[in-house]
């Protein structure tokens, strides 16, 4: 009667040996061990300042482990790999740049609040007032530190010195004269070992800690700054004080100079704002935005007319030798792609490049690929097209072989030629499964950062520009360039253009989907 009434869930999971007693301390102690493991990884990147990605490590260990040793969630175990590789490589990378973007975060404002305060707080610098005077005394090869203060006359030393050990702590004990210490040493022995008295802590025993501050003295040190009640920072050697300012990430002195390192904070829509306020920004957005979609409906419409009409060629059963020229034109795609720009790059050379080489021996023309604009485009579309046709083509020659035959049989029935059976025939039966394929090629070209990066680098770049563009610029190579190459490293900036772009490759591959669905 419980078999009757049992659930195929409960009945799957029955067959799976969930519910007996081993299988069910097995998996319990699996899970557990598990879990732990990944709670561990989180106090770790925690206790590192990854916040951020601890807590998706927990997220996802703890929905992992609730699927795969619960009952209810059996059907789910099928389905959690795909939605865990969603969660942590598409969505987690999309919200955490979008925080960013909303943020200052720059090479300027790298730290946390906290961090940026300890970095203050942690610098020292040696006070001029308790300077003492420096010599050694006793054998060369283990000699002993004296350190006299002048204020009061007391002279410390310390015990015998291993001058090869590295970096030392050392406690120093008064003595009533340096003779104590054994014959006093000339000052070329101080010189010969200055670095490593460079190395020395000394500690007196009222608890000062001294350092060496020159040939001829050691130094306290002393910190630089304290921590108020109010949350600024006195500083102890120049006087005055740091006033944290939440609106610009940085500790600010009295007459509002902001000191590195910065931390920081929320700007709200700040970057989105300079992207269409800032003309240095605005300007070179607009300019590589309209190339970028140019570059990508170009590259996708001209290397489909290409690989279409080579798809053509190959179905001809006239053609002699048709697995050959096969092979030949599928090799552009069996190569990696870098390697082949990068021998474009070669070809392209001004100055010694093959291709310029043949213009100037047949034009006299030697164009200038890489500095001038629109020739440095073109280049960069005749490469993608190299680049991208035999996939096309690849594509088309499958498509084709679907188109029935008795279409063109009775095509030639009523006298119709090539070009009419292409265009009322071919392409009507190519278009409509094609159309999904020729959106993807286009949001991979719209963010192809590999072509550009490789082959002209962006250049020439855009005059005028606020932060670093070139003229054949896409928009990911611009936010690169904004992240990475800039001084600033506005890292807030260039999330604020990702997540337009994003937008944007969404929205135009949403009018695409809905014109094919149209279509259909």
């Amino acid at each position: 009667m419980t078999d009757a009434v049992a659930s195929p869930i409960a009945r799957q999971a029955e067959r799976a040996g969930i519910g007996t007693a081993p299988a069910t301390l097995i998996r319990w102690g699996v899970a557990g061990a598990v879990w732990m493991a990944a709670a561990y990884l989180t106090s770790i990147m925690y206790r590192a300042g990854q916040v951020e990605i601890g807590l998706l490590t927990l997220v996802v260990a703890t929905a992992g482990v609730y699927v795969y040793s619960s009952a209810r969630a059996y059907v789910y175990r099928y389905l959690f790999p795909g939605l865990a590789g969603i969660t942590v490589f598409i969505l987690f990378p999309l919200l955490f740049t979008t925080s960013i973007a909303f943020t200052n975060y720059s090479a300027r404002n790298l730290l946390s609040f906290e961090r940026a305060q300890a970095y203050f707080l942690d610098q020292t610098y040696l006070a001029e007032a308790g300077t003492f005077a420096l010599a050694l005394h006793g054998p060369a090869e283990a000699p002993r530190l004296v350190l006299t203060d002048p204020d009061d006359g007391t002279i410390y030393a310390s015990p015998p010195l291993d001058l090869t050990a590295g970096e030392q702590t050392l406690r120093l004990d008064p003595i009533a004269a340096p003779e104590e210490a054994g014959e006093a040493l000339s000052r070329r022995a101080v010189v010969q070992n200055r670095q490593a008295l460079g190395a020395l802590t000394a500690i007196l025993p009222s608890g000062r800690t001294l350092v060496m501050s020159g040939l001829r003295a050691f130094a306290a040190r002393a910190p630089r700054y304290t921590l108020a009640e109010d949350g600024t920072l006195t500083d102890n050697k120049e006087g005055g004080w740091l006033t944290p300012n939440p609106d610009t990430g940085f500790f600010e002195t009295m007459d509002g100079e902001p000191v590195s390192p910065g931390y920081r904070v929320g700007v709200g829509w700040k970057n989105y704002v300079r992207t269409f306020t800032d003309t240095g920004i605005s300007g070179p957005f607009l300019q590589i935005f309209v190339w970028n979609v140019a570059f990508a409906f170009l590259s996708v419409l001209l290397s489909f007319l290409l690989g279409f009409v080579l798809a053509c060629l190959m179905q001809w059963e006239r053609l002699r030798f048709r697995g050959v020229y096969r092979l030949f034109l599928i090799l552009p795609y069996a190569v990696p792609g870098f390697i082949s720009i990068l021998v474009f790059r070669g070809l392209f050379n001004q100055e010694f490049g093959e291709i310029n080489l043949l213009l100037e021996a047949l034009t006299g023309f030697k164009p200038r690929w890489f500095t001038d604009e629109w020739l440095a485009r073109t280049m960069l579309i005749i490469v993608n097209i190299w680049l991208g046709f035999p996939y096309m083509m690849i594509l088309a020659m499958g498509l084709l072989q679907a188109v029935p035959k008795d279409l063109y049989e009775a095509s030639a029935m009523d006298g119709a030629g090539p070009i009419a059976n292409t265009f009322r025939i071919t392409l009507p039966n190519v278009l409509p499964p094609f159309w999904p394929l020729l959106i993807a090629s286009f949001a991979y070209n719209f963010n192809n950062f590999v072509i550009v990066r490789l082959l002209t680098d962006g250049r020439p770049d855009i005059i005028g520009a606020s932060t670093p563009a070139g003229s054949n610029d896409l928009l990911a190579n611009y936010t690169y360039r904004i992240a990475f190459l800039d001084s600033g490293q506005d890292f807030g900036l260039a999330s604020a253009i990702a997540t337009l772009i994003f937008l944007m490759v969404a929205a135009i591959a949403l009018v695409q989907l809905r014109f094919v669905q149209r279509q259909g």
